[in-house]
């Protein structure tokens, strides 16, 4: 089978959508061999995360060649796109980031992984030109793909609600996390993280962009409600929402020592900075799933987050779920996973158990098993 993937994301892109992408292809790679894979991107660009393709003579990339798709690259991308799939017989396309290019022949099987409509549930956090390119975008690969892909439940009933897409149509798979996450470090390893970031010996863990929807906030006002007295680590990308978050630190007399952002961590320094925590707390507003959830639970480490939405199926049952904006409630849980030890173990070895469901594996095989039932008809 020739496959084709719009594969801006995965050279482009270091987090997110990016590391779906990159997952996605590299599993696939590992357990389905046999097929002839064609990466489209409008820019080739040297991405350490993503040098495994060369690896593999089975992998063909693609992007503009004629001077005009070179200067207009999202003409190239998102109208001509399907010329070179024809000319390349590709037998299905596979759009990673939530849009497919302008369809007009049947001899090429579409499908399209929507990875959240946040912008339609939160549309204040965006702007309107945004939004409305989103929801064109997103409209368009919803009503014109064979098949879409949903990365949880909680998407495609969105998916269904928003663009009243008929739910047979999508087929929700589970994305995974990072194999770094995977492999358990040494006690060599984690030390030498630890003394690189000063790292102190507890703390609690926070993982992803610093804005509003995550709501870092809620954390930072249930910290001095602690009775453990436990410094906070955070790590993301810094968007504006972090001047907020240091004037409410001012105002709850919260120092340095006590919050500590970290930047420029690597892929392989984070599962050690996730295995060093002593809870993983995500008290995020919304999500399309929620990959932090799955990155701690493969490291065992305990998680709090959210209730509603999509949380519970990425945390499992074993976790524990709180109202995000209930400081009083996330405080009394973080204390009551510290100070209980045999909870904390049955957190950490129950959820690990169920974090195997998002087996790079078992989700290969259900996307291949997609991608042959629309091809075969």
């Amino acid at each position: 089978m020739k496959i084709g993937f719009d594969a801006k994301r995965a050279y482009q892109n270091y987090t997110g959508l990016g590391n779906y992408s990159r997952d996605l292809i590299r599993n696939l790679l590992t357990f389905f061999p046999n097929n002839e894979y064609h990466l489209y991107a409008p820019k080739i660009v040297e991405n350490p995360r993503f040098d495994f393709v060369n690896l593999y003579k089975n992998v063909h990339s693609h992007s503009p060649e004629s001077p005009y798709h070179k200067r207009f690259k999202g003409i190239w991308r998102t109208l001509d796109l399907e010329k070179e799939l024809l000319k390349n017989e590709i037998d299905v396309f596979h759009g990673l980031s939530n849009e497919i290019p302008k369809r007009t022949s049947n001899k090429i099987k579409y499908v399209v992984t929507i990875h959240d409509l946040i912008f339609k549930r939160f549309p204040s956090t965006y702007n309107a030109i945004d939004r409305k390119i989103y929801d064109i975008k997103f409209k368009y690969a919803a009503q014109k793909a064979d098949k879409i892909i949903a990365i949880s439940e909680q998407t495609k009933q969105d998916i269904v609600d928003f663009y009243q897409i008929a739910p047979s149509k999508i087929e929700v798979i589970y994305q995974t996390c990072h194999q770094n996450f995977k492999h358990q470090y040494s006690e060599e390893e984690k030390s030498k993280v630890r003394e690189k970031y000063k790292l102190p010996e507890q703390y609690l863990l926070n993982v992803g962009t610093i804005e509003t929807r995550k709501n870092l906030n809620a954390l930072i006002q249930a910290l001095p409600l602690l009775k453990n007295k436990i410094p906070l680590v955070v790590v993301g990308k810094k968007t504006k929402y972090i001047n907020f978050i240091k004037v409410q630190m001012q105002k709850l007399k919260l120092s340095d020592n006590q919050v500590l952002f970290l930047e420029g961590v690597s892929i392989d320094e984070l599962p050690a900075i996730y295995q060093m925590a002593e809870i993983f707390v995500y008290p995020s507003v919304f999500e399309g799933f929620g990959i932090p959830i799955i990155e701690a639970l493969y490291s065992k480490t305990p998680v709090i987050t959210t209730q509603g939405g999509c949380f519970l199926e990425a945390g499992g049952m074993y976790s524990q779920y709180v109202e995000p904006n209930n400081f009083q409630e996330l405080a009394h849980t973080i204390d009551e996973v510290l100070k209980n030890e045999e909870l904390r173990n049955t957190m950490k070895e129950e959820g690990f158990k169920y974090a195997q469901k998002f087996n790079p594996k078992l989700l290969s095989q259900q996307l291949m098993n997609v991608y042959k039932k629309v091809v075969e008809g």
